[in-house]
């Protein structure tokens, strides 16, 4: 399929980093001294990057660039040499993309490529040159979270976190995040977990966290964006809303129910809302 994606003019390009934390699904990383796109499976083609380039040398195009296929991209990332395919091995791992970091290890061996040697935890945390805010993790697996405990040692008793994935603010989420497949979304806004004192309990266990403020964050068209790549990508068996009383917070259902529509799929949205003295009014 034909859509829009960066590119990147490593003549012009000087290595200088600044368009790193302006990619928020972690596609670039400078290697050898020059920006690089490591993976065309995590570029959204919105050019977040290219408004920091202090030398014009980001652009988008359109090209042919069928979703998700790692075949494709080990083409290309083959070609970048050894220190580029490490990246996008860590890249893939770090994202919890655990089938297409099998796609990418057979066809290293299928092309009798050199494997580099894997990385250990602490340099696969070193290699990761994107917002540290925007590193998928995946936690489903786990259970309650340890207690937490106080300043001076003693224990305290507190209910476990129920989060098992990260990030969790819609403007740092991948939305082709391992973590979003055939999972139970709950999509809150922001104030929600400060007003409701139970919401680890009712709203957030079991279910995937996605978080915003629909009047205060000015990029809807970005937010619209990646809801409609989750709703269609991966299939969630539910949709939980959750929002405050107030007028201004509708916009949080109503964001959802645009990109369901734009996805074209039939989910049904069980929305929540919550007064300001923390209520669940519905």
């Amino acid at each position: 399929m034909k859509r829009k994606i960066i590119a990147i003019d490593l003549e012009k390009c000087n290595g200088c980093g600044q368009c790193i934390p302006n990619c928020p699904e972690g596609a670039l990383q400078v290697i050898d001294g020059k920006a690089r796109l490591i993976s065309d499976l995590f570029c959204d083609g919105l050019g977040a990057c290219i408004k920091t380039c202090p030398l014009d040398a980001i652009a988008v195009e359109e090209r042919e660039a069928e979703a998700y296929d790692e075949q494709r991209v080990m083409d290309n990332i083959v070609r970048q040499g050894e220190n580029v395919i490490r990246a996008h091995l860590a890249h893939l791992e770090e994202h919890g993309e655990h089938v297409y970091l099998k796609q990418a290890l057979d066809y290293l061996r299928e092309k009798k490529i050199a494997i580099p040697r894997r990385l250990t935890e602490n340099e696969a945390a070193a290699s990761f040159h994107g917002c540290p805010g925007s590193r998928a993790i995946d936690r489903r697996n786990e259970t309650d979270a340890p207690s937490l405990e106080r300043t001076t040692g003693e224990p305290e008793a507190v209910i476990p976190s129920q989060l098992r994935s990260w990030p969790v603010q819609l403007q740092l989420v991948n939305p082709h995040a391992a973590y979003f497949a055939d999972a139970d979304l709950l999509v809150t806004a922001d104030c929600v977990p400060f007003a409701q004192a139970s919401f680890h309990d009712h709203f957030l266990r079991g279910r995937v966290p996605i978080i915003f403020c629909p009047k205060l964050d000015r990029v809807a068209d970005l937010y619209l964006a990646k809801l409609t790549a989750i709703f269609k990508n991966h299939a969630p068996h539910s949709v939980t809303v959750a929002r405050m009383e107030v007028p201004c917070c509708g916009g949080t259902t109503e964001l959802v129910r645009q990109a369901l529509a734009q996805a074209g799929v039939n989910i049904p949205v069980n929305e929540q809302i919550v007064s300001v003295h923390g209520e669940i009014l519905r």
